[in-house]
């Protein structure tokens, strides 16, 4: 196993926790040494052998990968730590392979969780497979990076797929514990520095809650360039919003058409539409915005302590309620 020398005072993504995780110090993502929760061949564009690390600096109310992104608080068995010149090579080769092939596979995809506390391990993993052949990389980010790191994954990728939860930052904060701003500085400084390297922005569309950021983040993206591809989520129940309503397919068409008539040029919508659920009757008076008192009443509920949410100072943040949240059902 190598070390890796920057985890001695981790300040890979925004937090800057600055702990030692090489001896067992955990800042707000919970990681020691990165893992490999999966690795598998994946039809979602683009095209990829999609390698999973576990853990994630995010405390999403309503993650898809929660067994993933919450571990090592989870009963989730990752596959473990495996050494860049192995998963390299495997994921070369099952690129190349007549699976990969046949699905249309032609890159390595970085996901979790995030990959950005696993960072040096991740481009270490990308020069191994580089060394046996030409290989293109996509990194799915959070967006959450501090601009040092995002240079060094625009260094090294072909394609970023960027998420955007919000544009308040207060229902950015109920819905991820983390503030908005370094989010919307990373995603104008790669489409001003690094267009060709953006494969989409992704904006997760959640009933009642998203509504009002549909509009702010439209012209967000607009007023940096119109052509810029915008991909509009259909929320669909997971993890704390288990019972929450799903995304309907008139929610979808209204941000697409509000999209389009802000000028933006490249935007779609994917996802299932019409999942059952109700919406939450909790609210939070701590959050200015409809979408913050929505999320954040829910996160209240289900045991969060610091509100407006803020993980690197909340006193929970190592027994956090949220990231030990266990749904009753499974992820649709």
């Amino acid at each position: 196993m190598q070390d890796i020398p920057e985890l001695e005072n981790c300040r890979l993504c925004e937090w800057q926790c600055g702990v030692n995780r090489l001896e067992g110090e955990l800042g707000v993502c919970r990681i020691g040494r990165p893992k490999v929760a999966s690795a598998v061949l994946h039809p979602a564009p683009p095209q990829s052998y999609t390698i999973f690390l576990s853990g994630c600096n995010f405390r999403c109310l309503g993650c898809q990968n929660w067994s993933i992104a919450h571990f090592p608080d989870t009963n989730e068995t990752p596959r473990g730590y495996v050494e860049p010149e192995c998963l390299g090579e495997e994921a070369y080769d099952v690129v190349n392979s007549r699976e990969g092939k046949f699905l249309g596979a032609d890159r390595i995809f970085f996901s979790g969780g995030s990959p950005t506390p696993s960072l040096p391990y991740v481009e270490q993993v990308v020069r191994e497979a580089r060394k046996i052949g030409d290989i293109k990389v996509n990194y799915d980010t959070n967006g959450f990076l501090t601009v040092d790191s995002l240079k060094r994954v625009i260094e090294f990728t072909d394609s970023i797929t960027f998420d955007i939860k919000a544009y308040h930052d207060d229902v950015h904060r109920a819905l991820t514990g983390a503030p908005v701003e370094p989010v919307l500085r990373n995603a104008r400084y790669l489409a001003e520095n690094a267009r060709e390297k953006l494969w989409e922005f992704r904006i997760l569309l959640i009933p009642k809650i998203s509504v009002g950021e549909i509009k702010p983040l439209v012209d967000y993206i607009s007023g940096i360039d119109p052509t810029l591809p915008l991909n509009f989520l259909a929320f669909r129940p997971n993890f704390v919003l288990e019972n929450y309503k799903g995304a309907s397919k008139e929610l979808m068409e209204k941000a697409v058409r509000m999209a389009k008539e802000g000028g933006l040029e490249n935007v779609d919508w994917s996802g299932r539409v019409g999942l059952p659920g109700r919406l939450s009757e909790k609210t939070s008076d701590k959050y200015e915005n409809k979408g913050g008192e929505i999320a954040g009443g829910i996160a209240k509920e289900a045991g969060c302590v610091t509100h407006p949410r803020n993980c690197v100072a909340c006193e929970l943040e190592h027994e956090c309620p949220i990231k030990n949240y266990r749904p009753a059902k499974k992820s649709i």
